[in-house]
């Protein structure tokens, strides 16, 4: 699949679009840094190199992987959301990554949010799980807000993290969960809109 052949997805405030080389500069940044210590990081330059070729290629092998998030109005990239299968994985993730300074503003639940969606709507998706390092508040806390719940049943990836299962497609339609996201979504993208407390996202 060239990135010409990846959907472009959007939403009120961002543009989710395929990785193209012109992106891997804050990819690197974030994933050579103390950002990266959930993640299995910071990795070195090779490794941060490694893993975002491995980001393009899963577009290729997969016909799914994750987006690019862009900022509607500057085309910034603020970070990356969507699904992950690479190989050993127990099930199909959806995952994220959002750049150092851009906590707090919903971009996350935002991206994630609309990725969710086309992989259910789109592939077909019945279910997916997150997996997540206990340690990272800010990442449990998103999974809670997107409707997901441990599911201590689930396989892991290795003996350090935790498994979030999102709920099935059903349960995102017309519902109170649907409503409560976008209730939160509306509060971020009013620009009035000033969160208290400690970044969510």
């Amino acid at each position: 699949m060239t990135r010409s052949a990846i959907p472009v997805l959007e939403t009120e405030r961002l543009v989710l679009k395929g990785p193209a080389p012109e992106d891997y500069p804050n990819f690197e940044a974030t994933f050579t840094s103390y950002r990266a210590r959930f993640m299995g990081g910071p990795l070195s330059e090779y490794e941060s190199w490694m893993l975002y070729a491995a980001e393009i290629g899963h577009w290729q092998i997969h016909g799914f992987g994750m987006w690019m998030i862009h900022d509607r109005e500057t085309d910034a990239t603020l970070g990356m959301a969507g699904g992950w299968y690479p190989k050993g994985w127990p099930e199909r993730e959806i995952a994220w990554v959002i750049w150092p300074r851009v906590e707090g503003r919903g971009i996350a639940l935002e991206a994630v949010h609309a990725a969710r969606g086309w992989c259910y709507d789109r592939l077909g998706w019945t279910t997916a799980v997150t997996y997540v390092d206990p340690k990272n508040a800010s990442s449990v806390r998103l999974c809670e807000r997107l409707g997901a719940t441990l599911d201590e049943d689930a396989r892991t990836v290795d003996s350090h993290d935790i498994v979030y299962r999102h709920p099935a497609p059903a349960a995102l339609a017309a519902t109170p969960l649907a409503a409560r996201i976008a209730a939160e979504l509306a509060d971020h993208i009013d620009p009035s809109c000033k969160p208290k407390g400690v970044p969510l996202d």
